[in-house]
């Protein structure tokens, strides 16, 4: 495993940046070093028959490792096989199960870390009662399945064959209305549970309650429709959580932390949780015995948007208000997740509106994020950029990673260690792929020299940034890594196989992104048809002289002042320019409706276009990950975005665009402004004119094929590996 970064760290050094954030904390007689916790999520790490191994070890070390002060492994089921409802999701329904939990309780321990398990049992989303006929635990029978919702039909088709593949055998689903006695069985597993964790060393226990598990479903009032002492009220909707903690606090005692994650609200619905429900719930969790409340929230579960609406909320503090206003209620800690920056944390601290922040994308995009913070460098947290790369790979039965962070999931086996010897390595592209590669080789010690054909570092993410935001964190810190590093970068460096013979490297990384060529459409040569390297050039500032006949002078002009005052670098100014002028028609077609055109296209309606997508597939959306592809899918409907599928024979005539639909009929679309986001392809002909002369490469990024940023950062660390 890769040795500490920062090492015996003191949190009182830098107290005045992260004051509140950095402080010591408590919950019940826990003391924590700070108020970062590490969000329980499911990964898919555990071992067969939900075994905690060394992969999940290693995983939740390396946060401890990091800083945070709080570890908690994420739905840990109680009754496995039985009310479990992941891939690989690790247990503790069984005395065999504790080693293991005690091997992480023992390596969190080792870094200054507490550890707590988070108590899980899925009712209603329990996959393995499906696939083995057990009915599913619940209030009572649901009244719609996720065929109701637009979930199944925003999957890609292959996503959707290994969806469903592990329920081709399975029969008919059944649902067990829990009877008291059943209810009373579940209830004492809870507390068996919690009996084993505090057996293994854990420090605390977290009783899932929400996102439509067990406990969620019984208080919604939206699933739970029981007339009985379970049923109704909200007292009595929580009548089943409620017997639960106080069974948990008979069999762990007065002293150790126990509390809850449950939802502040089902967004999507109108019928479901409310704020003032679960202001009232997390009280009478209170009077019941929890030691803390872990504020999250859940949604529509037939529909796609709930996943970065609810728990993993693609609204910044999501959940703040929510939160402030249960803590308000109560007298214990309450925790808050939902996208929250480590300012914002230290603000929402002071102002009493939480008291500990969990963080689970950020602390997978950067584990050691705490340690920074506390060392007074924030600037080097590498960034999460939303992309939902680690939460859609749970949907596909996948385990956890991350686009910027290829370690995740992949702590021993793709750690990186110093060079036996250095190395004369040339990286050829500035892209991601290439910044990562330089960033790495620097770190083990080699000699890097990074070549980029254009002016600036970036690559195509650079365009990207532009529609997407949170791309240019990623690309902005790569950038700084490497200004940091004993790096040398050459700009407007076009490498040729003359060029890598004069610098006689060891070995050359090749980045040099995809070939982007136009699809040979009709009419695709007209001057209000831009290819996506028109795009980039013109948003960008460059090879302005490439469009003399798509743009006027005046906005070439304008666009080279941009490029030579900087302007055009400065995204957020491009941003926010864009609101006001764009050198784009009102009525906007968009050939392609995979990651680009889908990104472009929400960029473009929300700056007062009118936007028709066309895709010859089934589906729109191929690039983007599944979670956010049901945000992106979501925003453009709402929009007013046609996306149009099963398109053909497209052609573009006079400021129209003629195609065929799935029926077989010819429609006609006016359009002002056609951008083609399709035609890019791999390029490995540098890679081999290089290895003609006998030099070792490796190839990293798009130009092995579009793999966009998660498949830059992977192919990169995975290049640098051996050198």
């Amino acid at each position: 495993m890769p040795t500490d970064p920062v090492s015996a760290l003191s949190y009182g050094r830098h107290m005045p940046a992260f004051r509140h954030l950095l402080s010591p904390g408590r919950i019940n007689g826990m003391t924590l070093r700070n108020r970062i916790f590490f969000t329980p999520m499911g990964s898919n790490l555990a071992e067969e028959g939900g075994f905690s191994g060394e992969k999940l070890k290693d995983y939740y070390e390396e946060r401890a490792r990091g800083g945070a002060a709080l570890i908690t492994m994420g739905s840990v089921s109680i009754g496995y096989p039985e009310g479990a409802s992941n891939w690989r999701q690790e247990a503790i329904s069984d005395d065999r199960y504790i080693p293991g939990i005690r091997a992480i309780a023992d390596a969190v321990h080792a870094h200054g870390a507490k550890l707590a398990v988070q108590l899980h049992h899925a009712g209603l989303l329990a996959m393995h009662d499906m696939l083995e006929g057990r009915p599913l635990a619940c209030p009572s029978p649901p009244q719609a399945s996720k065929d109701s919702g637009d979930f199944v039909d925003v999957m890609l088709e292959e996503e959707q064959a290994r969806f469903f593949e592990p329920y081709a055998t399975m029969g008919e689903v059944k649902y067990d209305a829990l009877s008291a006695q059943q209810i009373e069985r579940i209830v004492q597993m809870f507390a068996d549970a919690a009996d084993r964790a505090k057996r293994a060393g854990v420090d605390a226990v977290e009783v899932h309650a929400g996102h439509g598990y067990i406990f969620s479903s019984f208080l919604s009032p939206a699933y739970n429709r029981r007339t009985d002492e379970y049923g109704g009220s909200v007292e009595n909707r929580a009548r089943f959580l409620l017997d639960t903690i106080k069974a948990i606090r008979a069999a762990v005692g007065p002293n150790y932390p126990v509390w809850m994650r449950f939802d502040s609200q089902e967004f999507l619905m109108d019928n479901g949780i409310t704020v003032e429900d679960a202001k009232a719930v997390a009280l009478l969790a209170e009077r019941a015995g929890l030691d803390a409340i872990h504020v999250s929230a859940h949604g529509d579960g037939n529909r796609g948007a709930t996943y970065s609406t609810g728990h993993a909320t693609d609204i910044r503090n999501g959940f703040v208000a929510n939160a402030a206003a249960i803590k308000a209620a109560i007298s214990i800690p309450v925790i808050c997740p939902g996208r929250i920056e480590p300012e914002d944390a230290d603000r929402f601290i002071a102002e009493g509106k939480l008291d500990f922040v969990t963080m689970g994308r950020k602390l997978l995009a950067d584990p050691h994020l705490p340690n920074k913070l506390a060392a007074g460098t924030p600037d080097k947290v590498r960034p999460c950029i939303y992309c939902y790369t680690c939460i859609s790979n749970i949907f596909n039965s996948k385990h956890v990673i991350c686009a910027v962070n290829p370690l995740t999931g992949y702590e021993r086996e793709r750690a990186q260690y110093p060079a036996e010897r250095r190395k004369t390595i040339v990286v050829v592209g500035g892209g991601p792929g290439g910044l990562e590669s330089a960033r790495l080789l620097a770190n083990k010690g080699h000699k890097v020299i990074l070549c980029e054909a254009s002016s600036r570092l970036g690559g195509t993410a650079q365009f990207a940034s532009v529609a997407y935001e949170p791309n240019q964190r990623i690309v902005d810190w790569l950038k700084n890594e490497v200004a940091r590093a004993d790096i040398d970068v050459r700009l407007n460096a076009r490498v040729t196989p003359e060029l890598i013979a004069s610098l006689k490297p060891d070995q050359v990384i090749v980045a040099t992104g995809a070939k982007r060529t136009m699809p040979a459409i009709p009419g695709g040569n007209r001057d209000f048809v831009f290819s996506g390297d028109d795009m980039r050039n013109l948003v960008l500032g460059q090879n302005l002289e490439s469009l003399r006949g798509k743009t006027s002078g005046i906005t070439r002009t304008a666009m080279k002042m941009g490029a030579i005052t900087g302007a055009t670098g400065k995204l957020e100014v491009l941003r926010r320019a864009s609101k006001v002028w764009m050198p784009i028609g009102k009525r906007v077609v968009i050939i392609g409706g995979e990651l680009v055109g889908l990104e472009l296209a929400e960029f473009l309606a929300a700056r007062d276009r009118t936007v028709t997508v066309l895709e010859e597939g089934t589906r729109v959306g191929k690039g983007l990950q599944l979670v956010r592809r049901f945000r992106v899918i979501d925003e453009c409907r709402h929009l007013g975005v046609a996306m149009l599928t099963q398109v053909s024979d497209v052609r573009i005539g006079d400021h129209l665009v003629t195609y065929t639909n799935e029926d077989q009929q010819q429609r006609t679309i006016a359009a002002d402004t056609v951008i083609v986001a399709k035609g890019a392809t791999g390029d490995l002909s540098l890679a081999e004119a290089i290895e003609r002369l006998g030099y070792p490469v490796a190839t990293v990024g798009d130009c092995t094929g579009v793999g966009y940023i998660e498949g830059a950062m992977r192919d990169a660390a995975l290049a640098v590996q051996t050198i």
